[in-house]
């Protein structure tokens, strides 16, 4: 694959220019063959349903590393056909890939000398510290001896992953290859930021014959003779390193996996779709985790995001710390490490500001993309102190608070000082440059903020969800500071919240939509847009009670809620468009947020509601895997919900989904003081009769339950306690 590539320069009318977003993500082609992706710790790799990387064409394809690609092409042919493809299949806990193969019919100056379907070609993949893995058996199942040439031909780019993306550069680094031996073949990039990066490629047992782009193995196999190969592709290993063998690897590995794992609730029910679902969405999460020197860190998605995202690692924490609190200490722990510390107009960062990405890639270091340590996000930094209040609220582990507490207090002081910099009360955000992001809340698209005509907001910029994220991490810091002995403090972060709550209600209530303002822009004029914002209000409590059923009864409209999910903007609205990122798609873990504000104001009928459009998604979606979004067409009978084609699939904060909806049907609260855990007003949705929890953790006790529906009723059965904890169902309609 050539390194230098010329750019065609198409000139068009000025007129018909589309406005676009420097980090948009282009589609310019449908997938010529399904995607499997696996991912450890900071690699990831992206396959096709053969196996093949770079074979086909339109999918993100490539081995990754620290946001660089390792190897962008590993294809194999049979006689220098493709072979056919009998399936392909994901191991439960992604801990592998195998795709079984067989071959065409193959002919030989005029003359059939192989028939169809003799060879059983199996290939099995797995990533391990830093290694792609493969293994390619194939038996002889005809009735004749088969002699035949079996093909890997290589190659790579070394592209950083935002070329993958779509953006282009007019220089690049210095790529070659090499053969190191009879078996090993360097593949070498030096980038233009001076960094050496290589990948090493092993192949066992020795070629019929080695170039630098393809191993050739010629096979004379008896009748249902069996024989392997195997192949290893290695992340900036030295010249000589030798992986561990395939098996022992790949056996360390899911131990690996396996024991992440303990310690976390597991969920079963009567379900055995939702089981399905659920089960999913846990091999995808343990699978995005990955270990960091704080501790372990939910990654945002494949294949764009793979790297630590500080809203979505907050969010994703949040949806899971009722199941595993242990993440959200890894993930404060990592943020905190990288708190911003000073003024850094180009990576748009202040003192005490939450990062929102973190990038290891070429571009990143030359700064050709502002993210290798980049602080554009306005909701990180609230969302920070609330994670860290909730966290010690579900597991009273002071220890933790005394070591974030400082932190904690920086991330208050940007909320109140850079956070607010008209000091009106609100939290806004205007990028420092022309390189940030644009919109810097959770819809950052360019369009994603605007006013009732379609105007684009403009100027420091306040998202009605912030407030609602800045209220709930000041009520929560003030118990904090209760803990930490700090009885002023403590009063005044309440008054704050009291004070933000009531200027929220003036600012931002629209009476003639019947609902929340999308955001107040930069001249404190109100985006009267009917939003999927004013729904994340609710979780955070700011919404008065009166309003909040309001807002739910308009969510639960059809301008609003397909029967799917509920639209990130409503049917009607200026720039409402069902297949765009932000005007109109759904978003799970949008709708997951919601519920759990829906379930606080105690609306489990609404809940209900959107628990069933989300597990009715997954069941149709491929592998039960509930996608980052999908399109806001509503639901019609006998068909399934329509795919937005760059979503990244797992998504972290869409594979905790399932959890969260759970956690907002049963009412779950914890209290870690008193060593109870409550059930308030508990209701399951009609395709859940039943719900056993096992290993449900507070402090060092933990518990087994059974919930079962009867009617709108939830019973609660107590199958096993270890230590001391109480249980209870609480009723307060």
């Amino acid at each position: 694959m050539p390194i230098e590539a010329a750019a065609k320069l198409i000139p068009i009318d000025a007129a018909d220019a589309v406005v676009e977003s420097p980090f948009y993500i282009p589609m310019t082609g449908p997938a010529a063959r399904p995607r499997r992706a696996l991912k450890h710790d900071d690699t990831f790799v992206v396959l096709d349903s053969h196996g093949d990387i770079g074979a086909s064409a339109g999918g993100p394809d490539g081995l990754f590393n620290a946001d660089t690609r390792y190897l962008a092409r590993l294809e194999l042919s049979l006689e220098g056909l493709q072979p056919l493809l009998l399936g392909s299949n994901l191991r439960d806990d992604n801990s592998s890939l195998t795709v079984d193969l067989t071959n065409p019919d193959i002919y030989r100056d005029g003359r059939l000398v192989l028939q169809k379907d003799m060879l059983h070609i199996v290939r099995t993949f797995f990533l391990w510290r830093g290694t792609a893995y493969q293994r390619i058996g194939v038996q002889n199942h005809g009735e004749h001896p088969a002699s035949f040439d079996l093909a890997l031909t290589f190659d790579n780019d070394f592209a950083d992953l935002f070329e993958v993306r779509g953006s282009q550069r007019t220089r690049r680094g210095v790529a070659t290859s090499r053969l190191l031996g009879p078996c090993d073949v360097a593949l070498e990039y030096t980038g233009l930021d001076e960094q050496a990066r290589s990948t090493m490629l092993h192949l066992d047992p020795k070629p019929t014959r080695l170039a630098a782009n393809t191993a050739t193995y010629h096979f004379e196999l008896a009748p249902q003779q069996t024989t392997s190969l195997f192949v290893t592709a290695s992340c900036n290993a030295a010249v000589g390193h030798r992986p561990v063998p395939f098996f022992r690897g790949l056996l360390a590995h899911r131990r690996e996996m396996r024991n992440s794992t303990r310690g976390a609730t597991s969920i079963e029910t009567s379900n055995d779709i939702f089981n399905e679902v659920l089960c999913q969405a846990m091999a995808d999460l343990n699978m995005l985790m990955t270990e960091t020197p704080q501790g372990r860190y939910p990654y945002a998605g494949i294949p764009w995001y793979s790297t630590t995202f500080g809203r979505d690692g907050l969010i994703t924490a949040l949806q899971m710390l009722w199941i595993d609190p242990r993440v959200a200490r890894g993930v404060l722990k990592r943020l905190a490490a990288f708190q911003a510390k000073s003024v850094d107009p180009l990576n748009d960062a202040e003192p005490g500001k939450i990062l929102h990405e973190m990038r290891g890639g070429e571009m990143a270091a030359l700064r050709e993309v502002p993210f290798a340590q980049y602080y554009g996000s306005v909701d990180s930094t609230p969302l920070f102190v609330l994670l860290a209040g909730r966290y010690v609220e579900r597991t009273g582990d002071d220890e933790t608070l005394r070591e974030l507490w400082p932190a904690i207090e920086a991330a208050l002081a940007w909320i109140d000082g850079p956070g607010d910099p008209d000091q009106d009360g609100f939290v806004e955000y205007q990028r420092a440059t022309d390189q940030g992001l644009q919109n810097q809340g959770w819809k950052d698209s360019y369009d994603a903020i605007f006013h009732a005509d379609g105007q684009l907001a403009e100027g420091n910029i306040a998202l009605a969800e912030v407030q609602g994220y800045v209220y709930a991490a000041k009520q929560l810091a003030s118990k904090l500071a209760l803990r930490m002995g700090l009885m002023d403090k403590a009063r005044q972060l309440e008054t704050e919240a009291q004070t933000l709550s009531e200027k929220f209600e003036e600012a931002f209530w629209c009476e003639e939509l019947g609902t929340y303002a999308l955001a107040l822009d930069g001249e404190k004029m109100p985006c009267e847009v009917r939003s999927s914002n004013a729904g994340q209000l609710l979780f955070t409590g700011i919404v008065r009670e009166d309003r909040a059923r309001l807002v739910a009864t308009d969510l639960m409209r059809p301008h609003f809620f397909t029967g799917w999910g509920i639209r990130t903007i409503a049917r009607g609205e200026a720039r409402y468009n069902p297949m765009s990122y932000h005007d109109g798609s759904i978003w799970p873990h949008d709708n997951a947020l919601i519920a759990l504000g829906l379930s606080r104001y105690g609306l489990k009928h609404s809940v209900e509601a959107v628990f069933k459009g989300l597990f009715d998604t997954a069941a149709y979606m491929d592998l039960r895997r509930l996608p980052e979004l999908f399109c806001g067409f509503q639901r019609e009978k006998r068909r399934g919900p329509t795919l937005y084609p760059v979503a990244c699939a797992p998504q972290a904060w869409a594979s905790a989904t399932p959890f969260t909806l759970l956690e907002a049907a049963l009412g779950i609260e914890f209290d870690a003081a008193g060593g109870e855990i409550r059930f308030r007003n508990p209701r399951l949705p009609a395709f859940l009769h039943e719900v056993i929890l096992r290993d449900l953790q507070l402090g060092s006790s933990s518990i087994d339950l059974r919930l079962c529906k009867h009617n709108d009723d939830v019973s609660l059965e107590v199958l096993r306690t270890r230590g001391k904890i109480q249980v209870s169902i609480v009723l307060t309609h």
